[in-house]
């Protein structure tokens, strides 16, 4: 059984920038996409961005609102993935959850139901 540990989130300004942090345990080295989910109150959840970790690769994943702004990586030695966030604005306010699912795809859907794996989220908030 797989659990994920969020860490990162907190408060800036517009412009600014965080870096999300999701340690993964238990998915026993398979080939993975791991990566953010977001949600604002009383919306559905968003995907963010995901990194497919296969055999000596890895390919990174944006959904448009975040692409040259978010840079996803992962450090396969941690078994962590990380979300850097710059430029943020007042749209990336939100819950941001980590998501993990073990796949042989060769890549990272970008659907809530593809996820079997979920962290407990932090909240990002950006306000001036």
């Amino acid at each position: 059984q797989a659990q994920l540990a969020e860490s990162g989130g907190g408060s800036v300004q517009p412009g600014g920038s965080l870096r999300l942090s999701c340690a993964a345990s238990g998915l026993m080295n398979r080939p993975t996409c791991l990566g953010w989910f977001r949600q604002y109150p009383n919306k559905e959840r968003e995907p963010v961005a995901f990194i497919y970790s296969g055999p000596g690769y890895s390919v990174p994943y944006y959904a448009d609102p975040v692409k040259g702004r978010f840079a996803i990586s992962q450090d396969n030695a941690k078994n962590t993935a990380y979300l850097q966030m710059n430029n943020l604005t007042p749209e990336d306010h939100g819950m941001y959850y980590c998501a993990a699912e073990v796949t042989n795809e060769g890549y990272c859907a970008m659907a809530v139901e593809q996820y079997t794996y979920w962290g407990e989220g932090t909240q990002v908030a950006v306000s001036s």
